[in-house]
Formats: structure tokens, C-alpha cells, sequence
């Protein structure tokens, strides 16, 4: 038979269809089992867990199939519980795959407290960065007559002097006293040596 005649005979046409039949039917169950192993068409969407407790995340996670991963605990934020989500990633909202591992961060029970550096001497420039880098906040900025302009001569809290090493907790407002520029050089030292002379003692006179 002549390669012309078998390609028309009827043998080889249902040769072909049987391939073509064995060809869809390997098909379908390969997109059957691709469904199935990547739960295609079948998505959560990520519930909001800010402000609830680790313990309150797992019962409502284990209800939508969801995993959670504690990544860290962040620093006090007052308008978060103590021990409640601050952080989640992915966001409330976002679709997800049964199974998802939801990472969440901690607020911690309160805030930390953190030394006070010396910002004596150095100038409003430089300290209110030094300040919100230890995660400090600027209070009320002050003036008094001083040969340094805008430099930092005083630093208080509630009223209270601070020295350099005390110790308040963080997100705490410090107030600057700083010179304004305007006291002269002479009148600088002049006031210096006024406050470096003792007091006298007044003797008491004997009856």
C-alpha cells in the first residue's frame, strides 16, 4: 500500500482520532489536577486583625483556614491595646490562598524608656534630630538672654530640669531652653561673675 493510500484509508483516520481522543483526555485531567493542587478559583480574603490578640488572631484564622507568623512586637503606640496587632502583611482585604501565612507585629504593654543625651552646647538644629531619633518628641522652645544664639542651655521635663543620663519614656515631649543671641559678650561675663560670687554670710548680732 502506497503511503498516499494509507493516509486516506480508513484505518489511519481512526488511528488519528483515537490520538486526538487520548490527546484531550490527558488534557482535561491535567487541568483537573492543576485546579485541584492550587485550589484555583477558590480565594480568602484576608480579614482585619489590628487591635486583637494573638490568641483572638489564631481562633479567627484557624476559622478561614489561615496560618500567622508573630514577625516582632513594635513600640507602644497608645491608640493600640496592649498586646494587640498593629502590623499585618498582606493587608486586610487582599485575596489569598487557603493555607496563607498572614505575618502580624505586637504592640508592646507600654512604652519604653530611653536616657537623655547631652544637647547642651549644641544648637537647635542639632538637637531636636538627636531627639526624635531616640524617639523623643520636641516640647516648648523658650528663649532667655544668652550670648549663644539658638543654642541649648536647658533641658526640662514637666517642669524639671533633665541631666544628661536621666531617663523618660519614649514619645515624652522635652522642653528647650535656648539663647536668643541677643546678651553681649561682656554682659555675658559680667553675669557670670555675678552668679560665681558667694554670698556673704551676715553675721548675727549678739545680744
Amino acid at each position: 500500500m502506497t503511503l498516499r493510500k494509507y493516509l486516506t484509508s480508513r484505518v489511519f483516520g481512526v488511528q488519528v482520532l483515537i490520538a486526538i481522543a487520548i490527546v484531550a483526555s490527558l488534557t482535561y485531567l491535567f487541568m483537573h489536577w492543576l485546579t485541584f493542587t492550587t485550589d484555583h478559583g477558590h480565594e480568602i480574603s484576608v480579614p482585619d486583625l489590628r487591635k486583637l490578640t494573638e490568641e483572638q488572631v489564631q481562633t479567627k484564622l484557624d476559622e478561614l483556614d489561615l496560618d500567622y507568623e508573630l514577625l516582632d512586637s513594635v513600640d507602644y503606640r497608645s491608640d493600640f491595646p496592649q498586646f494587640s496587632v498593629v502590623e499585618q502583611d498582606p493587608s486586610p482585604g487582599t485575596k489569598v490562598k487557603v493555607g496563607r501565612k498572614i505575618y502580624i507585629k505586637i504592640n508592646t504593654s507600654g512604652f519604653s524608656s530611653v536616657r537623655i543625651p547631652n544637647l547642651i552646647q549644641k544648637t537647635y538644629r542639632e538637637a531636636v534630630p538627636t531627639l526624635r531619633a531616640l524617639g523623643l518628641d520636641e516640647g516648648t522652645v523658650t528663649y532667655v538672654p544668652n550670648l549663644g544664639k539658638d543654642m541649648v542651655l536647658e533641658m526640662r521635663f514637666k517642669g524639671r530640669n533633665l541631666k544628661v543620663g536621666d531617663r523618660v519614656l519614649k514619645s515624652s515631649k522635652i522642653d528647650l531652653v535656648l539663647g536668643d543671641g541677643k546678651m553681649s559678650y561682656q554682659e555675658e561675663e559680667n553675669a557670670a561673675d555675678t552668679l560665681s560670687v558667694p554670698n556673704e554670710e551676715i553675721p548675727v548680732n549678739e545680744q
